[in-house]
């Protein structure tokens, strides 16, 4: 790898940490505009310095002897604090968006309005209740288990998130998806492959079930927002996240 590769693959992980977490991290400003989408590789790597810092959490906690549930709640907690709940507003805003509009024109009214509404306030409550009931559980089979999924989870569902921007239209003018761009094929797979290595470093074989599950969730969410507006938008890939991660950390909890 040169000097200029070097520099461009680690101006594009400053970047995506900046994108998608709230951690301090310096980035150049004219490179990032430069790059745009084609960051989306390192997505999966974003991912895992808030994974693994919420691991740290629950390691701690678990040590300190907290019931799973309550340990659960912490990794919660610690993941929407790393990440400004990014992923969770887009996840409320289609909820009201999709569910609470007759028409594509008013499904983008309503996703681009800061108010949670009904539709939201449950998407939100079901999502919570499902994900931190699945930690609990990972918790409980003690700190590795709670890792390993929390770190596979991650990145493939931040992989996913870029597989969906490339495969979807944009289905607004403006917003931070329009803004990023479409990540180019290369960058695509580049990091679902940086995913699924992951996955299958901390999960063994289960990671590559985990990624299916996760893959087939993103493409659920996707056909839900092409029938519902036509495309994707940033609150769109949050959701896909959110959904993913769940769906991977509820195969992670059924799996022996």
């Amino acid at each position: 790898m040169s000097g200029n590769d070097s520099t461009v693959r680690t101006a594009d992980l400053a970047l995506a940490v900046g994108l998608l977490t709230r951690l301090p991290v310096p980035v150049d400003a004219d490179l990032a505009a430069a790059r745009g989408a084609r960051a989306a590789w390192a997505w999966p790597l974003a991912g895992l310095a808030v994974a693994g810092l919420a691991a740290l959490t629950g390691t701690v906690a678990l040590a300190l002897g907290l019931p799973p549930l309550a340990v659960a709640g912490l990794v919660l907690g610690t993941q929407m604090m790393l990440t400004g709940a990014l992923h969770e507003d887009g996840l409320a805003d289609c909820a009201d968006g999709f569910w609470g509009g007759h028409d594509v024109a008013r499904r983008l009214e309503i996703m681009k309005d800061s108010r949670i509404g009904a539709y939201g306030t449950l998407a939100l409550g079901v999502m919570l209740l499902v994900r931190g009931g699945a930690l609990a559980a990972l918790a409980d089979a003690g700190p590795g288990a709670l890792a390993a999924g929390l770190l596979a989870a991650a990145a493939l569902s931040r992989a996913g998130m870029a597989a969906l921007m490339h495969a979807l239209p944009n289905a607004r003018g403006g917003g931070l998806a329009a803004r990023v761009g479409a990540p180019p094929r290369a960058a695509v797979v580049l990091g679902g492959g940086l995913a699924l290595a992951v996955a299958v470093l901390a999960a063994g074989g289960p990671g590559l079930i985990a990624a299916a599950v996760a893959g087939g969730a993103v493409l659920a969410v996707g056909r839900i927002a092409r029938t519902k507006i036509g495309g994707q938008t940033g609150d769109v890939l949050g959701a896909a996240q959110v959904v993913a991660e769940t769906a991977a950390l509820l195969t992670f909890c059924a799996l022996p």
